[in-house]
């Protein structure tokens, strides 16, 4: 179905990491003669910086148009039309064609394509609880989030600050939330925050929180937003308690925004996501491509198939998916689960199995846990930190990192990444060839002392 001149059209819906990277490369393999590309985007942003959001808030980042990587205006100076404030409606695969609505003038019309790109990103979990949607609870998910908490912010008349949850976003917005000088509880209806580790490291991360001044509310089911007589947020109710808010902000996580291709009958995983091939291509289709947030990927570790909405992520999608629907040949082959971030000055990291991942693929495994620290113990700025390792019984492969520890932690995790991705048994691992001096690290790495006592165990098992 090409349009006049022989040229195709390969139509994006989403306008930030995966749908713009992939547009962008398939531009730089084919001119503006070859291929036109389309992009519908229905915010007022793209390519914009979820991640960045709480450092925002939190003022380390100073003004929001720094977490924009590249305008509109950027994008179709290089021939990309790109449509703002326009969602996609409907996709007709049979057709190849998809209907979208001007948001501003309600306006709809169809476009048809010869390639399609689903970049639909990921939905915020919002429960559905009585006064969810009073003035003055937030979720952040774009930047039009980010500014709308920041106005709530500064005409906030209390100063205490209630986070449902305490996933990453959760953990980012009460140091954001800190350091705007708000009192901060953190609700979640696990015993211990951060679901990402096992709960024993989750414990280490809850202590060091409460030690910055923040209160952790574990074992904790909100079943209300109370509401004061101006309608606006005053509390955040439990079965148990009440906490006293004047602002409120939704940390519970985010669910594939697939809705679009539920509809048209393309194939979904467990967890929601869209199910692709090696080369990021709708699994049973030909000429429609998926990634980002809206999509399911394979975990290298388990041979599973697993949720993962980051930006690292999707960025390389975008980057697959664009080299493919260019005329080249690219794959993405999984992920092994890494993630890093900070409340404070305390840094989280984690990559491969937890325990309980590890149990569900039905792996036999041996766990060991060590104390250690950032630099040589005697070196100025020696910072403790906490490694644990998961190892396959019998033969020893690395299966998972959890390190949580004080500046100088948290990317050590890439070593663990790196290891997990080659299949290292933490036998091999003893022997990596790592920088060594006393103001980077000990002699003996804490990443290489935790290999050391998992060969150890796995040899005595």
């Amino acid at each position: 179905m090409s349009i006049a001149g022989g040229r195709q059209r390969l139509v994006v819906i989403g306008g930030d990491a995966a749908g713009m990277s992939a547009a962008s490369q398939a531009r730089r393999l084919r001119g503006p003669g070859e291929l036109e590309i389309v992009a519908f985007e229905r915010g007022h942003f793209t390519s914009f910086s979820a991640c960045g959001i709480p450092y925002w808030v939190g003022g380390q980042v100073p003004e929001r148009d720094r977490l924009i990587a590249r305008t509109a205006q950027e994008h179709r100076a290089r021939d990309i039309d790109l449509r703002m404030r326009t969602e996609v409606t409907e996709i007709d695969v049979a057709g190849q064609r998809v209907r979208a609505r001007a948001l501003d003038s309600g306006t709809e019309s169809w476009t048809s394509y010869d390639k399609l790109v689903i970049a639909t990103g990921a939905r915020p979990v919002r429960p559905d609880l009585p006064g969810v949607d009073a003035p003055g609870v937030h979720g952040v998910q774009t930047l039009d989030d980010g500014q709308a908490l920041l106005d709530t912010l500064a005409n906030a008349r209390g100063r205490r600050a209630v986070v449902v949850g305490a996933g990453y976003i959760g953990v980012e917005m009460a140091e954001a939330l800190i350091r705007r000088g708000f009192e901060v509880t953190v609700v979640n209806r696990g015993r211990e925050p951060m679901s990402t580790l096992d709960p024993d490291m989750g414990r280490l991360v809850h202590r060091a929180m409460e030690g910055l001044g923040i209160t952790m509310v574990g074992d904790a089911e909100v079943t209300e937003v109370l509401t004061g007589r101006d309608g606006r947020v005053r509390a955040v109710a439990t079965r148990d308690a009440e906490f006293p808010a004047d602002v409120v902000i939704l940390g519970i996580g985010v669910r594939p925004e697939t809705a679009l291709a539920r509809a048209a009958g393309l194939p979904l995983g467990t967890h929601g996501g869209l199910l692709t091939d090696l080369a990021m291509r709708v699994r049973g289709q030909e000429d429609i491509w998926a990634g980002g947030d809206c999509v399911e990927v394979l975990n290298l570790v388990s041979g599973q198939q697993q949720y993962v909405p980051l930006g690292t992520h999707a960025n390389k999608h975008g980057q697959v998916i664009g080299t493919n629907a260019g005329g080249g040949y690219a794959t993405f082959p999984g992920v092994v689960g890494t993630a890093v971030s900070k409340v404070c000055d305390l840094e989280i990291a984690r990559t491969g199995l937890r325990e309980k991942d590890a149990r569900r693929a039905g792996l036999r495994f041996e766990t060991v846990t060590i104390e250690s620290t950032s630099r040589a113990g005697y070196y100025p700025g020696a910072a403790p930190m906490t490694v644990k390792m998961l190892a396959e019984a019998r033969t020893g492969r690395l299966l998972g990192v959890q390190i949580v520890g004080r500046e100088g932690a948290g990317k050590r995790v890439d070593i663990a990444a790196v290891a997990l991705t080659a299949r290292m048994t933490v036998e091999e691992m003893t022997a990596l060839d790592l920088g060594y001096a006393p103001p980077f690290s000990p002699v003996w790495d804490p990443v290489l002392v935790a290999a050391r006592k998992a060969a150890s165990k796995v040899r005595s098992g």
